[in-house]
C-alpha cells in the first residue's frame, strides 16, 4: 500500500508539472523532436501523415511563431552550403541542383567549404535579419519557405539558369576549391 501511494503521488506531481511546464529539450530530443528547430504550423501537417497521436507532444516542443515573423518578408536570402556535405543532406544537394532556385530572383546560393547547410535573410539594406539551419528541411519545405517568406518583385523577369553548357553545371564544385 505505502508503494502505491508513493507510486500515486509521483504520477500525480509528473501530470502536474507537465500541465504547468513545457517540456525541456530533452524530453522533446526524446520523443523525436528539435525543440530549435521546430515551427508550431509543423505540427498542424501531422494529420497528413495520420500522426495525430504525437500532435499534443509536438505542440509543447515547438517554437511559437509570432505574428511579425511568421508573415514577415525578407528582401533578399542566401542559401549557405558546401558542396562535400551534400551527400549529408540530399533533400539540399536537390533543390539547388533542380530548377527551383531560378524561381526566387533575390535568391543567392553560395557555397563555403565545411558548412553545414543555412539560410541567411536580409533586409532592404543588406543587413542581417536573421540566420536558419535547414539541416532537417526537404526539397519542399526550402521551396515552401522561400515562396512565404522572400519578396517576389513581380515585374521582373525571373533569372533563367543555363543547362547547356556542361561547365555550367559543374560550376559548383569550383566555388569549394582552396
Amino acid at each position: 500500500m505505502k508503494q502505491f501511494c508513493a507510486s500515486l503521488i509521483l504520477l500525480m506531481t509528473y501530470s502536474v508539472s507537465l500541465i504547468l511546464s513545457e517540456f525541456t529539450d530533452q524530453d522533446c530530443r526524446d520523443l523525436g523532436f528539435i525543440k530549435t528547430q521546430l515551427l508550431c504550423s509543423s505540427c498542424d501537417n501531422l494529420k497528413d501523415f495520420g500522426l495525430e497521436a504525437i500532435k499534443e507532444q509536438c505542440l509543447e516542443c515547438c517554437q511559437k511563431e509570432t505574428g511579425s515573423s511568421a508573415g514577415k518578408k525578407y528582401h533578399k536570402a542566401v542559401l549557405e552550403v558546401c558542396t562535400c556535405k551534400f551527400g549529408a543532406y540530399p533533400q539540399i544537394q536537390a533543390f539547388i541542383k533542380s530548377e527551383r532556385p531560378s524561381k526566387f530572383k533575390n535568391l543567392q546560393i553560395k557555397y563555403l567549404r565545411g558548412l553545414d547547410p543555412q539560410i541567411k535573410l536580409y533586409d532592404k539594406k543588406g543587413n542581417l535579419i536573421e540566420t536558419l539551419s535547414i539541416t532537417k528541411w526537404n526539397t519542399d519545405t526550402v521551396q515552401e519557405f522561400f515562396e512565404t517568406h522572400l519578396e517576389n518583385d513581380s515585374d521582373s523577369k525571373t533569372k533563367q539558369r543555363s543547362t547547356s553548357n556542361e561547365e555550367d553545371d559543374d560550376d559548383y564544385l569550383r566555388t569549394n576549391r582552396i
